[in-house]
């Protein structure tokens, strides 16, 4: 009943920039908390940068000034615009939403389909 849709993703430069986008759309009463997950060929998914619903962002130390999140509540979107791009960003990055469907019903998470990130000369 909830439906995560990345876009954004592509093929880029070192030292290029792209922004990804991530709209959350169904049942929806309220989102706790977006975020960017990302996995790269054979290492585990790891969290790159998350947002509370009036809260501040967190990052991942390898992104620390480089990436930044957004949270739109308005759109039920969340971005993450990722400057100064190194091969070691290339992944498919995923992303993550926690969401309340009901005022009587608990969060639950979410997750896009993902989008492919590849920076490469």
């Amino acid at each position: 009943q909830v439906q995560l849709v990345e876009s954004g993703g592509g093929l880029v430069q070192p030292g290029e920039s792209l922004r990804l986008s991530c709209t959350a759309s169904g049942s929806i009463f309220r989102i706790n908390a977006m975020g960017w997950y990302r996995q790269a060929p054979g290492k585990d998914r790891e969290l790159v940068a998350s947002v509370t619903t009036g809260g501040s962002p967190n990052y991942a130390d390898s992104v620390k000034g480089r990436f930044t999140i957004s949270m739109d509540n308005a759109k039920n979107t969340v971005y993450v615009q990722m400057n100064s791009l190194k091969p070691e960003d290339t992944a498919i990055y995923y992303c993550n939403a926690n969401v309340q469907r009901a005022w009587y019903d608990t969060y639950n998470t979410y997750w896009g389909q993902g989008t492919q990130v590849t920076v490469s000369s």
